[in-house]
Formats: C-alpha cells, sequence, structure tokens
C-alpha cells in the first residue's frame, strides 16, 4: 500500500499534467489578435494564389490532426476547380462567396454564398470559388494533412 502523501502527490502532478495538455488545446482569439497572426498566400490545404491570404487559426493543416485556417480572398478572384484529400466545412464569415462543385467553373454551377453561410468541400470532390467586387472571408476546417490539387 502507498502512503497517503504519496498517492495524494502522485494525484497533484497528474492532474496539473492533465490542466496543462488540456490547456495547451485551447485556443481563444479575438478578431484583433485573429489580425496579428502570420499569413501567407500560400500553405497546405490553400489556392496558392496572391489574392488569397491564409492565417492558420488552430492545428497545421500539413500534419495529421484537426485544423482551422482562415481566408481572406480579394474583390473579384477567381479560384478554379481544384479537390482536396481531406474534407472540409466552411463558413463565409463575410462578404459574398460564389461557390460550385465540378470539374470547371460554369456559372450555372455556382451558388451565391451571403456571409453566415455554411458548405462543405468532400474530399476529392472537385470545387471551384470565385469572389465579386466585395471579397469574402472564410473559416475552413478539416482534418489534416490536406493539401490542394488543381485540375487540368
Amino acid at each position: 500500500m502507498f502512503p497517503i502523501k504519496t498517492v495524494l502527490a502522485l494525484l497533484i502532478l497528474a492532474t496539473g499534467s492533465l490542466s496543462a495538455s488540456d490547456a495547451a488545446l485551447q485556443r481563444r482569439l479575438s478578431p484583433e489578435e485573429i489580425d496579428r497572426l502570420a499569413s501567407s498566400s500560400g500553405g497546405a490545404g490553400t489556392s496558392g494564389l496572391p489574392a488569397v491570404t491564409t492565417t492558420v487559426l488552430y492545428g497545421d493543416p500539413a500534419k495529421a490532426g484537426l485544423y482551422s485556417i482562415q481566408l481572406r480572398v480579394a474583390p473579384d478572384t477567381v479560384i478554379q476547380a481544384h479537390t482536396h484529400k481531406d474534407a472540409r466545412t466552411a463558413t463565409v464569415v463575410s462578404g459574398t462567396w460564389y461557390f460550385g462543385y465540378g470539374k470547371k467553373s460554369v456559372p450555372e454551377a455556382v451558388r451565391k454564398l451571403p456571409a453566415g453561410s455554411f458548405y462543405t468541400e468532400p474530399a476529392g470532390d472537385p470545387h471551384f470559388a470565385r469572389t465579386g467586387s466585395d471579397g469574402a472571408v472564410l473559416l475552413i476546417t478539416g482534418y489534416g494533412p490536406t493539401d490542394t490539387k488543381y485540375l487540368k
């Protein structure tokens, strides 16, 4: 049998260890804090276009695990048909996003998605998008690793 002091010490260490581990997974960001995070026009799961700025909010899209990214897409940007190897969900945070499914960007396949809209990007399912004169901000979440493969 272990002495009570040893048991209490082990419980405190285990509880402290769990709390530190849980704390590493916790993330709260205000819009101002998001604006101060590093951004790029490339990276895993992004279009790679200069008109699209990507900010990683959580996780690492290039590695296995849950990730969330914010895309800021400039006005009048066209993203040609492409796929991702992971299933993703997206919410239009601001602006208007014109999104369609298919191997070619055709006007009749596009749906206008205003701020507050939600859509999915199933794994391997070709899709395309564009913005109008107001651009758009999107929040995309998936389970990596992700990629972007444009169709020819």
